[in-house]
Formats: structure tokens, sequence, C-alpha cells
């Protein structure tokens, strides 16, 4: 009997999933623990492996469309089994016999939407609507294209006419296979996008063609990640009462060690110092490891650190565990390679998940000051901006530094401000003589 695969929840908060690719088609064989598609959930792109040994027998969600968590995906079963495409119009049309007795209520029959839904048993399937029935339909023949979301995305990113393209979908509607078509036949939108820089100096950003009158807005879904950030930020700001503190902290010393391990040939970056400084500043104020959750006060005895990365779809927070007796240089490597695999969202969950507090840094974009939001279940954040030539004053005279502003987010309900004055006064001692973090 054929086996329905249900999207499973591959995070935490992951309600629902966009299929990026199918790593099998139908027809093909697969085995127990067998990867067969690839997701992109609220965080990252993960795999989603088949349970059972069989054969694909029907892609229920195509690439490019989203899937609820606990809904069909696809159907698994042996070869040469029919799986009963065809039958659901004949079913849906055939109430009439059943007239002689009482119908079930409306909301108990499966509804167009829910394709493949279960009837009974984990191995029983309602049939299944071809492809042609489960894709969105296209849009009506007046004047606008027939395209899915996803072809329509990826023309707009390359600069391609869809007009131009023959669509191989049903009913002739444009999908990703021909979008690619045509971009791999013309080359002529990647070459404009991504025309060659002089040497030693960045690409230019594209600049766009002016646009003479008026035009319809582009519309573009909301991706997973952004409805997860959309949702926890509106749950987190109302409800977690946030205090900040700011201090300025001269890095003229930190500087400085960072050229001295450039000269070991030791990568390590400003980011990296202020990671480390952050951990062992908890380390040594433990009081500020704590999470709320519930109506319990977890308190944390390991350290681990969050870096805020922004990638595409908005944010992600890799942790750095146990960061506070991590060297610089172990730092600095863990960090690069779990920020290259954010943007690429190839982080697991179990990297991106918990921690004991997050460092926020947009120094990068010239950025003076700014106040961050708390990342929950964490209790504090730290927000840290550029560093740069600052006039300030010592023993009485005017002198220029290189100085830093950091500000501290608290979750007033379990952290108080004296705490987070505290926690700063570490930091600022530990970044202000950067040979504590050596040892």
């Amino acid at each position: 009997m054929a086996i329905e695969v249900q999207l499973p929840a591959l995070s935490p908060t992951m309600t629902e999933g966009k299929i990026v690719k199918w790593l099998k088609k139908e027809g093909d064989s697969v085995s127990s623990g067998e990867a067969i598609a690839e997701v992109e959930t609220d965080k990252s792109n993960l795999e989603v492996e088949s349970f059972d040994d069989g054969v694909l027998l029907k892609i229920l969600v195509p690439e490019g469309e989203t899937g609820k968590v606990g809904a069909p995906i696809a159907v698994i079963g042996a070869k040469g089994e029919k799986v009963q495409a065809s039958a659901a119009p004949a079913k849906a049309a055939a109430p009439a016999p059943a007239a002689a007795s009482p119908a079930p209520p409306p909301a108990a029959k499966p509804q167009p939407e829910e394709r493949g839904q279960r009837t009974g048993g984990p191995a029983q399937v309602v049939p299944i609507r071809r492809a042609e029935e489960q894709a969105p339909a296209p849009a009506e023949d007046n004047g606008r294209l027939r395209a899915s979301p996803l072809a329509k995305r990826m023309a707009r990113e390359e600069g391609l006419d869809l007009a131009a393209v023959q669509g191989s979908g049903p009913s002739g509607r444009i999908v990703k296979r021909d979008v690619e078509a045509a971009i791999g036949q013309s080359g002529q939108a990647a070459a404009t996008a991504r025309a060659p820089a002089p040497a030693g100096r960045p690409a230019p950003a594209p600049v766009p063609a002016p646009v003479f009158g008026r035009r319809e807005p582009d519309v573009t879904p909301v991706s997973g990640m952004r409805k997860i950030i959309s949702q926890r930020m509106a749950e987190v700001k109302p409800g977690v009462p946030h205090f900040y503190v700011t201090v300025d902290i001269d890095m003229e010393e930190a500087l400085k060690v960072r050229e001295q391990a450039k000269a070991a040939e030791v990568k390590v970056s400003v980011n990296d110092l202020i990671v480390k400084a952050a951990a062992v500043a908890l380390r040594r104020q433990p009081k500020v490891n704590v999470s709320l959750q519930g109506d319990r006060i977890l308190q944390f005895h390991n350290v681990d650190v969050g870096i805020a990365v922004a990638i595409e779809d908005g944010l992600i927070t890799p942790v750095i565990r146990d960061a506070d007796i991590k060297t610089l240089g172990t730092i600095s490597a863990e960090s690069r390679e779990l920020a290259e695999r954010a943007r690429r969202k190839a982080l697991k969950p179990e990297e991106y998940s918990g921690g004991s507090i997050t460092v926020s840094n947009l120094g990068m974009f010239g950025v003076d000051s700014f106040i961050a939001v708390i990342n929950p279940p964490q209790a504090s954040i730290v927000a840290v901006g550029a560093v740069a030539e600052r006039a300030v004053v010592r023993e009485g005279k005017v002198v220029v530094r290189k100085t830093m502003s950091a500000t501290f987010s608290g979750d007033h309900r379990i952290v108080d401000g004296a705490l987070g004055a505290q926690y700063l006064q570490e930091l600022k001692a530990l970044l202000e003589q950067p040979t504590r973090l050596l040892f």
C-alpha cells in the first residue's frame, strides 16, 4: 500500500517549508534514510529523508511551492503500484448516491487543497489529484503570463523577459526548468548582472534603468524566515520589557592584539575579540547568563554566544558553544565557518538554537551605535558599532582615540539595570586590556 511522505518539522519554529529541490524524481527507487528533497525552512535549507523503502510514485508539492508541516509532499510505494490520481474528480462528483444516508458534515470531507490527506492508518492514502490540479491555478488569459511564483522570481532576478519563454508546465505554464533553460541559452542576463569589475575593485551594484510611466508594484511572497522573524519580534518587543545601557570602549589595545595575531598569521577580526570578551564577561557576571521560560528561570553554566549574521531573507544567529574557554583563533575559525554556512542556509537547527547572549555588530556598515532587540529565549544582547577615531578627554587633554560604542539590551523581568551595567563594565575592561582574553 502506498505511503505518504509528510513534511517534518525540521526546526523548532518551522510551520511550513518550501521545496527547493527534489533529489529524486517520480519512478526513482528510494531507501529508508535516503534524502529525497531539499526544503527551505524558516532558518536554513535542510534535507527530508524517506522512512521507507520503495519507489517515489508521486510528487505532491512541486519545486518552488510550499507545504505545511505534517502535510503530505510525496507518495512512496511498490514499483508499478498505481496511485489513484484520476479518481479524485469522480469521488468529488459522487454525492448523489449518498443522499439516502445521512451525509457527513462538510468539514469532515477532504477539501480540494488538502492534497493526498490521510483517511485512515499510516499506509492509507486517499486518491491523489494530478500534478495539474496540485499546482496553483495559472492566471486567466487576460494579458498576464502563466508562470509559477518561483519562475517569476528567477526571471526578475536575472532580468529575463518571460514573454519570450516557452512554458512546459501544465497548460503551458512557465516553470523553473523553463527559466533555467532560457538563461542557459541566452546568457545575456547573467552577463549584464555580473559584469567583471576592474582588478582590485569590487563590482559596482547594477543601476536600474529609469522607468517612465506608472507601473504596478512587484509582489513577492513573504519567505518562511521573514514570517518567523516578524512573528517573534511582534511577540518579543511588546511582551519583553527591555532596558538599555551604553558605554564607549577604547579599542586601541584591542586593535594592537589583532595586528599581533595577523603578524603571527592568525586571522582574528575585531568581532572575534568582541565575542571572546562578551563570553568572558558573562562568565564573570553569571547572573546575566539566564533565561526566563514560563514560570522558571534557567541559570546556565556554559557560555554560548550567538553571532548575528545578516542573510538574504533576514537574520540568523549561529551559536559558538563554550566561547569563554575557546581561543581567539578557534572562535575566528568557527565564526567564519558558521557565517558562511548561514548565508548558504546550510546550518543545522542545533547550530542556531539556544545560546546565552548574542553579539550584533553593524560596525562594518559604518553605524556608530544602535539598540538591538533581544533574541528569545535569551535574556540579553550586545549591539556594537564601528571602531572610529573620536575626540576624547584623557588627563585633561583632548586626544584622538579609536573607540567603539556598545549597548546592552536586557530582559528587565530577570536582569536588572545594575547587572547590565556591571556586565558592560566587564566587557569594557576586557576590550581595553585585551591581554586578559589570552589567559
